[in-house]
């Protein structure tokens, strides 16, 4: 089970203190950048504004990200980090459910100080399918990390999909997370809970086609070698054995 999360929302970095931080470069732009999602939409922010907040220059911002989204990505990198840290090794012996549970909760944990920000986002998603398909690539990378830490696969096409399916079910019970305003997150808990006990139902049916490709490979190799023994090797006719009766 996750751990109480440590930092209640709204104690985000906000305008006013930011510049006052002694944090590297590019931990202060991506402070200013979430603290600006915080208060207005996506495509409001401009780099000036980013620039501003963090009591930097537009070079200085420039140097270190190319865009606003990149910022974003940088973002969740960081969270993927503090995610990754606290991985439990105890949990070795759990179920992969179990694990998955925890990893999951513990991100939701990471990202509550940002919650202003993130519901901001989720609205601008809305309005902007550009954004959501961009949201979803960096949302799979994300999970596909969350994938490893619960030592389930997240590599190849296979893990590919499973990260896909998680950062759909992590998005759907984000919505429940973003109107969860106890302390224990106990609403979030159980809606992830469901979710993921559905999602073992895809696991299945993912393990099942991709079983499909590997059966196939298999008979086309029998078909193959049985082909091969019907026909001369010499001639190139079919073997005495295998030719019709005139």
């Amino acid at each position: 089970m996750a751990r109480k999360p440590s930092h209640p929302e709204g104690e985000a970095p906000t305008p006013r203190n930011i510049s006052a931080s002694d944090k590297p470069m590019r931990a202060k732009i991506i402070d200013a950048f979430m603290a600006l999602l915080a208060e207005k939409p996506f495509e409001e922010i401009t780099p000036s504004e980013i620039a501003a907040t963090a009591g930097l220059t537009l070079a200085d911002v420039r140097g270190e990200f190319g865009s606003p989204l990149a910022i974003l990505a940088g973002f969740m990198k960081e969270i993927d980090r503090t995610v990754l840290s606290k991985r439990d090794d105890d949990l070795s012996e759990e179920p992969a459910r179990e694990r998955l549970f925890d990893v999951l909760m513990q991100r939701f944990e990471a990202l509550t100080p940002y919650k202003a920000a993130i519901r901001s986002l989720a609205r601008s998603a809305m309005r902007n399918p550009g954004l959501a398909f961009a949201l979803n690539g960096l949302s799979v990378q994300s999970q596909q990390w969350m994938l490893a830490a619960a030592d389930i696969g997240s590599s190849g096409p296979k893990g590919l999909m499973r990260a896909q399916g998680l950062s759909m079910i992590f998005s759907s019970v984000a919505r429940t997370w973003l109107k969860d305003e106890d302390e224990g997150h106990a609403r979030t808990m159980a809606a992830l809970d469901r979710a993921l006990a559905r999602g073992q139902g895809f696991a299945r049916l993912l393990d099942d086609i991709f079983m499909i490709p590997q059966a196939a490979c298999r008979i086309r190799s029998r078909f193959r070698a049985r082909r091969r023994d019907a026909w001369d090797d010499d001639d190139g006719y079919p073997r005495e054995d295998h030719r019709p009766a005139a």
